[in-house]
């Protein structure tokens, strides 16, 4: 039986192969057509995730797509930005989008690759008051440096992809007994005084796109289940409507929102990862907001099929595009890396009744550059004097505040720049067969 899966999987994968060399995607880049913004065109062979890995490429890089029609037998066509001129960026969407892609596996976006620089830890579990610096004093403890990490809370949930190395030898660890105990003790931290309580620790030598396996492992936590203590003001949530349009046996998703980097990721992501197939699309930004329409069906072809799964589709949607939404104070750490760096940091923010509810933490060429988004623990605004203690501890020049994005508008993730994306997924005739086959 074993060997007849894996002899299936072996032709699947011989078999896309084939189908890509066939239809080698084509992509053209057109800065002449439209005078502040960049058109960007694929012509691809269609199948399930494709448009997720092309938003993923594109996002990765720092670029936010504003307006967009798209269809898998059709034309998409994307608005409004500024022109994308630097040849390197330009090279490199052609090299991810184009035929030099082409032989990659499709799980490529959620796939996993062995790596022996560093040790992935896995970690989800209620949040609480100070949790980030309890799991940094764990990992301190055990002489492991955390040289990447992010992490995400969302309704009393909270969860971290983090890669870490060895204190004294900065690669990975590998001791089966020393990775069981970081697991064990990482799992009873996140228990805290709740043993009952739901915790999860996985620790790893494989590598995995960061913000999408922080959606999965949100979404396999039931994030998106409401809870009494984290109800939003109906003008904060999303409004996302499902309804079916039975005369194409689609089911049309809308969703409105303020929109902000990533929007388009985190929406296409959970549609992806709940197994709903996108046939066509509409993006639109006017001003602050964001709409998105989506004609799905599910992977066996069928629409959404009762009002259980169409709330179910409606939670998961809100909570994907919640949990990236930044609440608090914006804080950014720039200074020499060290051991011990996250664990100091973030005690003193416990020390001061601060509470961490989003942070993003990078090492690179020995500077460690860490954003935080932090509120008062017991759920007061930031006092303006708290900041300035920790910044005298820390340093003024090492800590800045970027003020409160709650007041303001969605903050743009290191000035990312907008684009026209028309032409993609403008799909064969063959391949129109083939989904209906594969879909069907």
């Amino acid at each position: 039986m074993e060997m007849n899966m894996s002899f299936s999987r072996d032709m699947d994968d011989e078999y896309e192969k084939f189908i890509r060399r066939m239809n080698p995607p084509r992509v053209v880049i057109d800065n002449e057509s439209c005078k502040n913004a960049t058109v960007i065109r694929v012509d691809s062979a269609n199948r399930h995730g494709i448009l997720l890995e092309v938003v993923q490429i594109l996002t990765d890089i720092n670029l936010v797509i504003t307006k967009a029609y798209i269809s898998s037998d059709g034309n998409w066509f994307m608005d409004d930005g500024n022109k994308i001129l630097d040849e390197g960026i330009l090279d490199y969407i052609r090299k991810s989008l184009g035929p030099e892609s082409c032989f990659m596996p499709s799980i490529r976006s959620v796939g996993m690759k062995q790596s022996m620089d560093h040790t992935a830890i896995e970690l989800t579990g209620s949040d609480r008051p100070g949790l980030l610096s309890e799991v940094s004093a764990v990992l301190r403890h055990l002489k492991c440096n955390v040289v990447n990490a992010e992490v995400w809370t969302h309704n009393t949930r909270a969860a971290a992809v983090m890669q870490v190395t060895d204190e004294e030898t900065e690669t990975a660890i590998s001791d089966p007994e020393r990775l069981s105990r970081i697991k064990s003790l990482l799992c009873n931290v996140l228990k805290g005084s709740n043993k009952s309580s739901l915790a999860k620790t996985v620790v790893s030598h494989s590598v995995t796109h960061t913000e999408r396996r922080l959606h999965q492992m949100m979404f396999a936590d039931r994030d998106y289940e409401r809870t009494g203590g984290d109800v939003l003001d109906d003008r904060q949530r999303p409004n996302v409507d499902v309804v079916n349009w039975h005369d194409k046996d689609y089911s049309v998703v809308t969703i409105g929102c303020k929109d902000r980097p990533k929007l388009l990721f985190d929406t296409v992501c959970t549609l992806t990862d709940m197994d709903y197939v996108v046939f066509h699309a509409n993006i639109d930004t006017l001003g602050p907001d964001s709409y998105q329409e989506y004609y799905i069906r599910h992977l066996d072809g069928s629409p959404v099929k009762s009002d259980a799964e169409r709330q179910r589709v409606t939670q998961c949607l809100e909570a994907a595009i919640e949990r990236r939404v930044s609440e608090g104070l914006k804080l950014e750490l720039c200074t020499t890396d060290r051991v011990g760096l996250l664990s100091d940091v973030t005690r003193i923010f416990r020390e001061n009744s601060l509470t961490v509810t989003r942070a993003e933490v990078t090492t690179k060429a020995g500077k460690a550059v860490n954003t935080f988004y932090v509120r008062d623990a017991s759920g007061y605004p930031v006092d303006v004097k708290t900041i300035d203690s920790i910044r005298q501890v820390l340093g003024q020049t090492i800590l800045k505040v970027k003020g409160n994005p709650d007041d303001s508008k969605p903050v743009s993730q290191e000035s990312p720049t907008r684009f026209l994306f028309g032409g993609l997924f403008k799909s064969k005739s063959f391949v129109n067969f083939s989904l209906v086959r594969s879909y069907s």
